[in-house]
């Protein structure tokens, strides 16, 4: 449980550099290490040995091609109980992702983001906000509650991706908001995890790469043509103050009273009313 090394913080406009020292020490766990690290989720990556290790790839998607780097930013996932559960943060995530859209900014094709709240009550105060639709465009669509990408749930990255970390054993990254970051846990191809605030999450997803110091340089171009940066889409503590508001006591009364209901899928289906499990006869 926990991060691997909490006491390993790293400043916003220090990530960069803090990749490019990893980058250079490539450490591979000890030899009385591996067992552990495979049984909580982790493993090691094997790379062929026609392996191309140049710091760079390209992959092809829908007719186009994008370069991959080294420190591209492949999974970005709102996630965590304990995250999740701060309104402020989740708010300042979907302000971010407001701003974010309506100047013109996108995620970056080869971030898989995700939003996975530890609770129902998220969902129903970021729709009265009005803020879903705007995390929606960028890509963090629902995927479920609970538990994903910090136990690796995060699920498989596009085929082509995969092929091009691989092909050039390259080190690529997750941003989550999760508490674990353990190697090859999120995904067996990622080799750095960073755990950061929602509206960070959003962020890394829009600049697509931690070789960027996204407290200084620009995130990406907007619509009308001019840089974006993190301070022109960061939001307010009123404007935060004023979303929070949109949170009431009645939208956990009505969650939780129905925690153990299921949705439709889960209530059509059949059980047996018996007192011990109904075998199949083979």
């Amino acid at each position: 449980a926990g991060p691997k090394r909490p006491q390993d913080r790293v400043a916003l406009p220090q990530v960069a550099q803090a990749f490019n020292d990893f980058l250079g020490l490539q450490v591979k766990p000890a030899k009385g290490e591996e067992g552990r690290l495979e049984s909580e989720g982790g493993g090691g990556v094997a790379v062929g040995n026609d392996a191309q290790v140049s710091g760079e790839s390209h992959y092809e998607y829908n007719g186009q091609t994008y370069q991959l780097k080294d420190g591209a930013v492949v999974i970005a996932a709102i996630t965590s109980c304990t995250n999740t559960s701060n309104p402020s943060v989740m708010m300042a995530a979907g302000l971010v992702a407001k701003k974010a859209v309506e100047k013109g900014l996108q995620r970056k094709p080869w971030v898989k983001s995700s939003l996975a709240p530890g609770s129902k009550v998220v969902t129903d105060y970021y729709a009265a906000a009005g803020l879903t639709q705007y995390l929606d465009a960028l890509g963090f669509n629902l995927v479920g509650y609970g538990c994903t990408t910090c136990i690796g749930n995060s699920g498989p990255l596009l085929e082509p991706i995969e092929k091009a970390i691989q092909q050039s054993d390259l080190t690529v990254a997750s941003v989550l908001s999760g508490n674990r970051n353990f190697e090859g846990r999120v995904h067996p191809l990622v080799k750095t995890n960073w755990l950061a605030s929602p509206p960070l999450v959003v962020a890394y997803a829009l600049a697509g790469s931690v070789r960027i110091d996204i407290s200084s340089e620009p995130l990406g171009e907007g619509s009308d043509g001019q840089p974006v940066y993190l301070r022109d889409i960061w939001p307010s503590q009123k404007e935060i103050a004023d979303a929070v508001a949109s949170v009431n006591t009645g939208m956990f009364h009505k969650e939780y009273a129905e925690v153990f209901a299921g949705d439709e899928q889960w209530q059509a289906i059949e059980v047996p009313q018996a007192a011990t499990y109904v075998w199949q006869d083979d």
